[in-house]
């Protein structure tokens, strides 16, 4: 990380690589409105995916953490079964279902429900689909985790003062799951941030995020000083939400500490 801070502060040579001069133009060039539209593309991207990952999860960590042990156990091995697998294996299999003679649209033209092929590749849908495949489990994982701790006795004693089940998990469950709604936000939103496999295998030149931008930076233009300072700024970004995870995360509470 040193390294690629003092580079971010160098010039290109002639001829790529790294002359060791200061300046501080690489930063100076982030302002370019080319790169800004990356970077907010990246942002709203992983903003939406994020959203959606956490729409997808709580339901899903809810039922593994409140099923019978063995029902648990089976569904905690389906979780985990992708890992199992070569994570570029599972993303380009995308690519046979979401083409335009892929499975998907395949099997929608034989029933009649379309007269012609979906376009559901290169572009925002495919992005964020692949984001959100990718990461969920993530998101999952932290949920459960937090569920499990839940003492089952406060919901009995809610449901003995004659709370109902939906006040009782807005007033009992809900806060008890906040850390891992806080700790998978983190887990999923960062990588999801700095991703670059996603949009070049589903994503086409409109979608491309900071990531992709980087790497092109690095192995196309060979510009490593302001490659360098695209992923210091990606760096910031990511220290600057750990900041806030940790400021205001119940975790780090001196009152929940306490207790």
């Amino acid at each position: 990380m040193f390294i690629i801070l003092a580079a971010s502060f160098a010039h290109k040579g002639s001829f790529g690589g790294i002359v060791w001069d200061f300046t501080l133009r690489n930063y100076s060039d982030l302002l370019n409105p080319l790169y800004l539209k990356a970077i907010l593309r990246s942002l709203s991207y992983a903003a939406l995916a994020t959203s959606i990952t956490l729409l997808i999860s709580y339901p899903a960590a809810y039922t593994i953490a409140f099923a019978p042990p063995r029902r648990k156990q089976l569904l905690m091995f389906l979780i985990i079964l992708p890992f199992w697998s070569n994570f570029l294996i599972r993303i380009f299999s995308w690519l046979i279902l979401l083409g335009r003679n892929g499975l998907i649209n395949t099997a929608l033209l034989n029933l009649g429900l379309i007269s012609e092929p979906l376009s559901m590749l290169h572009n925002a849908f495919s992005v964020n689909l692949g984001l959100v495949y990718g990461e969920l489990p993530f998101m999952i994982l932290p949920i459960v985790a937090s569920l499990d701790k839940l003492d089952q006795s406060l919901l009995e004693a809610s449901a003995d003062l004659g709370a109902g089940r939906f006040r009782s998990f807005l007033n009992i469950t809900l806060p008890a799951s906040v850390p891992g709604i806080i700790t998978g936000l983190i887990f999923v939103f960062v990588p999801m941030l700095g991703q670059f496999v996603i949009p070049d295998i589903l994503g086409g030149t409109k979608s491309y995020m900071i990531g992709n931008v980087i790497t092109s930076q690095f192995l196309v233009v060979r510009n490593w000083p302001f490659g360098s300072a695209l992923s210091m700024a990606l760096m910031l970004a990511v220290l600057l939400l750990l900041y806030v995870y940790l400021r205001f995360s119940p975790l780090s509470s001196p009152k929940q500490n306490s207790r």
